[in-house]
């Protein structure tokens, strides 16, 4: 597999498409950082890292919806990816849909929201936008 966060958002997308109440994933440090900021802003309802056959881990993502039964996440699109990497300063952190959704960098202090990285005024690489 070249790009691990790739199929994390296309499980989670084809998951809210099929309207399964969770998405089960190969499991990473970078993987687990970007569920906590998905469950901290309230996009999914919570996850957890099992071990399974061997000594491979699995990451359980338990998905959010409203009352109509339809999915809280509306759009997952990966931005930087491993043939085009894209990297922005501290001013250059984009707003996705007007502070509607958010968007989730790779900084040398951890993974965090653009609004995080901005109000800590420091950069990195753009990974995806939610809303």
């Amino acid at each position: 597999m070249t790009d691990p966060i790739a199929d994390l958002l296309t499980r989670i997308r084809n998951a809210l498409m099929a309207r399964h109440p969770s998405v089960l994933a190969p499991s990473s440090t970078l993987k687990v950082a970007i569920a906590q900021i998905l469950r901290d802003e309230g996009f999914i309802r919570g996850f957890e890292v099992s071990r399974g056959n061997g000594p491979k881990r699995s990451l359980r993502l338990h998905l959010l919806y409203d009352e109509q039964h339809q999915p809280i996440i509306t759009s997952l699109q990966r931005v930087s990816k491993p043939g085009l990497r894209i990297y922005v300063g501290q001013t250059e952190i984009p707003r996705h849909y007007g502070g509607l959704g958010i968007s989730i960098l790779s900084t040398s202090k951890g993974v965090m929201t653009g609004k995080r990285a901005w109000r800590e005024r420091i950069g990195g690489e753009i990974l995806c936008h939610v809303r």
